[in-house]
């Protein structure tokens, strides 16, 4: 299946912490969960042992939300959270 980042997503990515390559990971290999408006969550959590704005997280935890068009999935947004 091919994977496409909107816009939006990109833009979520650099606000929010998270690497393509992290979104890509998560789509591929996440847990996945029914979203609103037939969208799906992908969650992966990821090893973290780092700083992020000021405080220390060992985990990072991925979360995009894609819509699946045909043989595609298109990242509408992406979430992150540290703990």
């Amino acid at each position: 299946m091919r994977i496409r980042l909107s816009q939006h997503a990109r833009e979520q990515c650099d606000e929010r912490g998270a690497s393509e390559e992290e979104v890509l990971r998560a789509v591929r290999e996440g847990l996945r969960e029914p979203a609103r408006s037939g969208r799906i969550l992908c969650r992966l959590n990821i090893h973290f042992a780092a700083e992020w704005q000021e405080k220390y997280y060992a985990v990072k935890q991925v979360a995009p939300i894609i819509v699946e068009q045909g043989d595609e999935a298109v990242v509408v947004t992406v979430y992150t959270f540290y703990f």
